[in-house]
């Protein structure tokens, strides 16, 4: 067994070309022994391996695990995590170190990829939260019944594509508003409206819609107002807006203030129910969901189950 101190540290090298997995990874070596903190790191081949080096570092006793990565390796922690005996996982404390092609849940909280030492800091003073996850149930072209938790957001629609576009070409860019603006303009090329029917508290929406946002925290600032802390689900809801409201909506939401759109209709619930058309596009934490769901899916908010460092 490891001392009960000593970090596991997932390392995900970010893609890309102006990436350099290496000096990235140096860099947070010599801040970790430069505070005198006892760790061990591994690091993930692909984005898949990520809940079997978690599930690998819990079996060999480790209590802090640090995500050296962004939001779809987060995910992936939280979705083992959530498999685990209530007992068992309020036994462990998940951490992050920015450093993926999306960091949204990180920036929610403060950390900043470029700010290395300081979030090492930060992590060092052991300040934990006890934070929500949201989940999406769901039944596959194969009818099995399946599930996925969530940090920051479900999308269903128009935002989906944009998330799944914006993932690649931050590949290409280092800007998050450059790869933003470029994926949406490729995105000229989409579909822009699905059939969904929506029901939330005691409304029915039935009609076609650009996108739904489902958010545990701000949903990549469709959500602004989310906090992963209340038991609650915040939820946007866009109509299918004309040329032109689509870039205001576009502009808004890079302010941070998307829900003063006219076509933004904005909800608070514990769990609500969705049915989409086929082939709408579905994200979960920024990343494409394997295998559309058919038929009605299920969202809903599981209060306090993650302990998880935040800043000082």
């Amino acid at each position: 067994m490891v001392e009960e101190e000593r970090w596991g540290i997932i390392y995900c090298p970010k893609g890309g070309l102006l990436s350099n997995p290496v000096k990235r990874w140096e860099q947070a070596e010599h801040c970790l022994q430069s505070h005198h903190i006892l760790y061990d790191m591994v690091q993930s081949e692909n984005p898949r391996s990520v809940e079997r080096l978690v599930r690998m570092m819990i079996n060999n006793g480790y209590r802090t695990l640090v995500i050296f990565g962004g939001d779809s390796a987060l995910n992936d922690a939280v979705n083992y995590l959530m498999r685990m005996e209530p007992e068992e996982r309020g036994q462990i404390t998940l951490g992050v170190i920015p450093n993926g092609v999306l960091n949204d849940f990180a920036h929610f909280w403060g950390f900043d990829e470029s700010c290395l030492d300081r979030t090492i800091r930060w992590l060092m003073q052991k300040r934990v939260r006890k934070i929500d996850v949201g989940c999406i149930r769901y039944q596959n072209r194969k009818n099995e019944h399946c599930r996925r938790y969530f940090l920051n957001c479900v999308n269903f629609g128009f935002v989906a594509t944009i998330m799944s576009l914006r993932r690649r070409t931050r590949h290409l860019f280092v800007s998050r508003r450059l790869s933003f603006i470029l994926s949406t303009f490729l995105l000229l090329f989409q579909r822009t409206d699905f059939l969904m029917h929506l029901h939330v508290n005691t409304e029915t929406v039935n009609k076609r819609l650009m996108t739904v946002c489902i958010g545990n925290a701000s949903g990549y600032g469709q959500t602004p107002n989310a906090v992963p802390y209340n038991g609650l689900l915040d939820v946007s809801v866009v109509s299918q807006p004309k040329t032109v409201q689509i870039i205001e909506g576009l502009y808004l939401l890079l302010r941070g203030k998307i829900l003063n759109h006219r076509s933004v209709h904005p909800y608070r619930t514990a769990e609500l129910t969705l049915q989409a058309e086929s082939h709408t596009p579905v994200s979960v934490d920024g990343r494409l969901l394997n295998g559309t769901p058919v038929g009605t899916c299920k969202v809903s908010v599981e209060k306090e189950v993650i302990n998880f460092l935040i800043p000082d």
